[in-house]
């Protein structure tokens, strides 16, 4: 399935986008969720380039597992070493855990349902932070409130990732001419609230 000038021209925006936040970066924070925020939108701008690049047989590459897990956990590290001090060891250790087991888990062929566990757990938690705190701090006053935008970011990933492995399951949800379709324009509108939520936010 190739892609059409619409989808590049997406893709090329998402691009854009991504490497604009990667470039200005986020103002008074500390080393390290610079550096997490840093490695997903960078991961966000060579996810755009490789499709716009090499087109959607890419998606296909075991290697978009490992790097479709490092946004959702690099992002949500970010988040909670930011705004839940309380929690920051104890998510830096689950992070540093989750992507080291979805590696192993692709890494070594395996005929059980363990890849997919470790995936959805993995991605399940780090999904909802992203998708939650951001709203949730927005809605408390603790942050601006289209610092929401974040968390809108973070549920329009979820369902670009969960329409793919389900894809990748042999259990679409839909077609996969129509996620292929759909695609281009999730990642863009995802990284855009992204970007808007932590430059207004």
């Amino acid at each position: 399935m190739k892609l059409n000038s619409l989808d590049r021209t997406l893709l090329l925006f998402t691009a854009l986008l991504a490497s604009y936040q990667v470039s200005e970066g986020i103002e008074g924070l500390a080393t390290l969720p610079v550096t997490a925020y840093t490695i997903g939108f960078g991961i966000l701008l060579i996810a755009a380039l490789l499709i716009f690049i090499l087109g959607f047989e890419v998606l296909d590459l075991p290697i978009v597992f490992i790097l479709s897990t490092i946004i959702p956990l690099s992002l949500s590290l970010g988040l909670v070493w930011n705004h839940l001090a309380s929690f920051r060891t104890a998510y830096l250790i689950f992070t540093i855990i989750g992507f080291l087991a979805v590696t192993f888990t692709r890494a070594i062929p395996m005929t059980n349902k363990m890849p997919v566990i470790i995936l959805a757990l993995t991605h399940g938690i780090s999904g909802l932070t992203i998708f939650l705190l951001p709203i949730f701090l927005a809605i408390q006053g603790d942050m601006k409130l289209p610092f929401a935008f974040v968390g809108i970011g973070g549920g329009l990933i979820g369902i670009g990732g969960l329409l793919l492995s389900f894809l990748k399951m042999g259990k679409p949800i839909l077609s996969r001419e129509r996620i292929m379709r759909l695609f281009p324009l999730l990642l863009l509108l995802t990284t855009a609230c992204f970007v808007a939520g932590f430059v207004w936010g």
